[in-house]
């Protein structure tokens, strides 16, 4: 509805892409720019309903079910607020569009460590390495590592609204070492209970 109402004051090519710097460096037609993000939610959305259904681990999910739900809230709205601005720079509006993404990515990593910490083994939802869905304390202090992780990353995104300019590096960065020592943390505890169990053996 929103995308049909913004036609005539959009551009013909709308800037859609920016840079690590909050400089454009993408534009769309005006109809791809316009409708592109509200068909990507909509598939989205169906995906998100549909994939606990084919879950193997039905009561587990059901134990984090609410969690997944509000999730579901932020994430939709975290990209309704990406395409309002979109549509408010194409406007006309000037602003630093990483200055304004920088809280609402926050809370969105926020939320994902809320579900990090509330989630129970399960195919879809949460850290999946082949080690966390092989035993499941190696799913909870993984998942416990990770709600930590992903709180900390959060609040190093906040850092954006003071110093656009550095927001790439005091997120991402932090984002991808936050991922890769996940992925390190469940194999070594996974290889720490092992060790274990045959050495009682």
């Amino acid at each position: 509805m929103l995308a049909i109402i913004a036609i005539p004051y959009m551009p013909l090519l709308m800037a859609s892409h920016w840079g690590i710097g909050g400089e454009v460096d993408g534009y769309m037609p005006r109809m791809t720019a316009l409708f592109l993000m509200p068909f990507i939610s909509l598939a989205m959305y169906i995906l998100f309903l549909f994939l606990p259904k084919l879950e193997p681990y039905q009561e587990n999910f059901k134990q984090f079910e609410g969690h997944y739900d509000n999730f579901m809230i932020v994430i939709f709205s975290f990209m309704f607020y990406m395409y309002l601005l979109t549509l408010a720079w194409n406007y006309g509006l000037v602003f630093n569009l990483i200055q304004l993404m920088s809280p609402g990515l926050s809370v969105l990593f926020f939320y994902t460590a809320s579900l990090l910490e509330n989630t129970k083994m399960n195919w879809f939802v949460g850290i999946r390495t082949p080690w966390t869905m092989s035993d499941p304390t190696v799913w909870k202090k993984t998942h416990k590592l990770g709600a930590s992780l992903f709180k900390i990353v959060s609040l190093l995104t906040l850092t954006g609204m003071i110093f656009p300019s550095v927001t790439f590096y005091t997120f991402f960065i932090p984002l991808i070492f936050s991922v890769v020592i996940i992925y390190f943390y469940s194999y070594w505890q996974y290889r720490k209970i092992n060790r274990g169990l045959h050495s009682h053996h």
